[in-house]
């Protein structure tokens, strides 16, 4: 599990690369403290506008398109993915009660049409299409 990274994967290094190339600027991997001792790591953090944009891998995060039930070792995949789709929900909650407003992209998304999402929340305040 060594070789699976947590942060700056293609799909999250491409979205970065083009919001940053139409003059966005963000920070990266940046952690917030939020009320109650939560901890977020968001993938991409718009501090002053406080957005919130995580890239999920369809496996690791059970994407209802591509996620798929464990066939090896389910007994101990199986938990370990419902607890990183709980977490994502504590963490969108948490963010949320804090203020922040949360993009969810998938990495199986298209990397203009998660730009525009992120665009949208960024410029309109909220965001006009769902993730998956």
């Amino acid at each position: 599990m060594r070789a699976n990274r947590r942060s700056n994967t293609k799909p999250e290094v491409a979205l970065r690369s083009e919001l940053h190339r139409l003059g966005y600027r963000y920070r990266k991997d940046h952690r917030l403290d939020l009320p109650a001792g939560v901890r977020v790591r968001p993938d991409i953090v718009f501090t002053r506008r406080k957005i919130a944009v995580f890239v999920d891998g369809c496996f690791w995060h059970v994407c209802p398109q591509h996620g798929r039930e464990p066939t090896r070792n389910e007994w101990y995949w199986s938990p370990k993915l419902r607890r990183n789709v709980e977490r994502d929900r504590r963490a969108d909650s948490a963010l949320t009660d804090a203020g922040w407003r949360v993009v969810r992209i998938w990495e199986h998304e298209d990397v203009q049409d998660a730009v525009d999402r992120v665009r949208s929340m960024i410029e309109h305040g909220f965001d006009h299409t769902e993730g998956g």
